[in-house]
C-alpha cells in the first residue's frame, strides 16, 4: 500500500519532503540526509519502497552549490592533500540537524524514541556526527557510502551512552569518490564504543546496489 508523499507538511528550519506513516501517533521516523550536490528529492525517491510503518522526512542541506544542488558543508576537491572538508560548516550542520530533529518531534506525530538517520555519502558522514555526538536523539543509523569524520564530533563523545544505538553501514568496494579503506574503519570505530554495527561491501562504485537496498531494508524491519 502506498501513502501520499506530501500531507500537512510542517514548517521546519530546513526544507524537506514528507511521507506520513499510517500510524497517527508515535510513528517511527526515518530522517534522510542526502549527499554532496544533491537535494531532498534524491533519497526520497525510494521512500515508497521502505517499510510503511515509518514516517519519512528527507531534508535539504543548507548550503546551495553552483550551478545546482546543496551540501552540508563545502568540499574543496582541489586542495593540496586531496579532498578537504570544511569542518566548521560540518559542525554547524550537525547542530542544525539536531535542531530540526527536535522540530520534527514537536510538529509531526512521530516517536522521539524511534528515530533513524539514513544518509548517503556526505549525508552519512553527518549522520554519524549527529548520532555519535547526541545518541540520546537517535536510535538507528543507516550509513551508505560514507565514513566517520572524528573532527566534526563533539568533544568527549566517547563518554556518551550508546546503549540504545545501532548501526547499519555499507560501501562500494570500487567506490571512486570515497575510498573503501575509509569506510572499513567504521566498524572497528563503532565496536570500540560497544555500538552494534552491521557492515557490508558490494561490488559497485559510489552508489547503492539493489542487494544493498534490500539488505538495509531488511535490517530496518528487524526492529
Amino acid at each position: 500500500m502506498r501513502f501520499p508523499i506530501l500531507m500537512n507538511k510542517a514548517t521546519l528550519s530546513l526544507e524537506h519532503n514528507y511521507r506520513p506513516s499510517p500510524l497517527t501517533e508515535n510513528a517511527p521516523v526515518i530522517i534522510m540526509l542526502h549527499g554532496y550536490g544533491s537535494d531532498e528529492n534524491d533519497l526520497f525517491s525510494f521512500a515508497s519502497e521502505l517499510p510503511s510503518k515509518y514516517a519519512i522526512i528527507a531534508l535539504k542541506a543548507p548550503i546551495a552549490l553552483q550551478p545546482y544542488g546543496n551540501a552540508w558543508y563545502e568540499i574543496h576537491f582541489d586542495a593540496p592533500k586531496g579532498k578537504w572538508s570544511n569542518d566548521e560548516q560540518g559542525i554547524a550542520s550537525r547542530e542544525l540537524v539536531c535542531k530540526v530533529i527536535d522540530e520534527i518531534i514537536e510538529k509531526y506525530p512521530v516517536d522521539s524514541e524511534q528515530v533513524t538517520l539514513l544518509g548517503f555519502s556526505q549525508g552519512t558522514i553527518l549522520s554519524f556526527a549527529v548520532g555519535l555526538s547526541y545518541p540520546e536523539k537517535i536510535q538507528q543509523i543507516v550509513g551508505l557510502s560514507g565514513y566517520i569524520n572524528p573532527n566534526i564530533l563533539v568533544e568527549g563523545f566517547e563518554n556518551n551512552d550508546f546503549s540504545n544505538l545501532r548501526v547499519y553501514t555499507s560501501h562500494g568496494s570500487v567506490d571512486q569518490v570515497i575510498p573503501v579503506s575509509w569506510a572499513r574503519n567504521t566498524e572497528p570505530f563503532l565496536k570500540a564504543l560497544n555500538i552494534p554495527c552491521t557492515y557490508s561491501e558490494f561490488p559497485v562504485g559510489h552508489g547503492v546496489a539493489p542487494q544493498n537496498f534490500f539488505e538495509f531494508k531488511n535490517w530496518l524491519e528487524q526492529k
